[in-house]
């Protein structure tokens, strides 16, 4: 793996077919790419679609950016000879389309030889079954398909999101409860910030590691919004200063701002400051 798995605050599609694009993609400051065989690719330019990707990635230049591939889907006449290519890529794992069960993922598995599997959550099937795909050994991250999954609930994108929320929520709980990695939704309006601005909270609120993008103009307000403030590293750092003075006085718990501080809060401090750490190295 590339990249430190803590930091997918930023994940860009790019279209695998497009090579200007892919070299544009090795300097801009997004965490992962997904370079996309799937949508983003006419029906007419798949096969050749793969060869450009796979001598666009043997040229590296990518530095400590995670590199997914979307396949398309086992059920198309590409699937198999994505599978196919993608194992003699250099990438980090393969974004696997409409996963609806762990069956998807184990008929996958087969052809990867251990090359980790990543997961489009974007129908309801998917979200009702999104615990046992979230178990599976091979998968190590969901990216939520909020477009598709719209479709089918025959809800609107957009807003307040809370037409799909069950949907989202219950593919961050199963990701959780797996100890896998879970990225939001694109926000279609690329040029709308303020929107943009607004979802990414949303999606930090509710948990997410990060957000899949669809433009560059995207990366920073997503980079910003899932990085810890610079008020959170410092509450991060009291509060582990603070309970480690308070156990080498024997007491169970500590005090910062009038608060209780105990080993769970000092948890979620270690791994702010680790993300903060990995942030810092990054740009370094």
């Amino acid at each position: 793996m590339s990249a430190d798995p803590a930091l997918f605050r930023s994940v860009l599609y790019i279209p695998g077919s497009r090579e200007r694009a892919i070299e544009k993609s090795r300097g801009l400051e997004c965490d992962a790419i997904i370079f996309d065989l799937e949508d983003a690719v006419a029906p007419d330019e798949k096969d050749p679609a793969r060869q450009v990707l796979a001598e666009e990635l043997a040229k590296g230049g990518f530095g400590s950016r995670y590199k997914l591939v979307r396949v398309n889907g086992q059920d198309t006449e590409w699937g198999a000879d994505d599978l196919a290519a993608v194992k003699e890529m250099d990438c980090d794992a393969v974004l696997v389309p409409k996963v609806d069960g762990a069956e998807v993922v184990d008929a996958v598995a087969q052809s990867l030889a251990g090359l980790p599997i990543w997961c489009m959550m974007e129908s309801p099937r998917g979200a009702l079954n999104a615990l046992e795909i979230a178990d599976h050994p091979s998968v190590q991250g969901f990216v939520l398909g909020t477009n598709d999954l719209a479709k089918d609930l025959g809800c609107e994108t957009g807003g307040d999101r809370m037409p799909m929320m069950t949907a989202l929520q219950r593919c961050l709980m199963a990701a959780r409860a797996a100890g896998i990695l879970c990225v939001d939704g694109v926000y279609n309006a690329f040029k709308d910030d303020a929107g943009l601005t607004e979802e990414c909270n949303q999606g930090l609120r509710l948990g997410m590691d990060g957000k899949s993008l669809i433009h560059p103009a995207q990366v920073a307000i997503a980079n910003r919004i899932f990085a810890p403030t610079n008020a959170q590293i410092e509450l991060a750092e009291r509060q582990i200063e603070a309970f480690e003075q308070a156990q080498k006085r024997g007491e169970g718990v500590a005090v910062v701002d009038g608060r209780i501080v105990e080993n769970l809060h000092i948890e979620t401090a270690r791994k702010t400051l680790a993300k903060a750490h990995a942030i810092a190295e990054r740009a370094a």
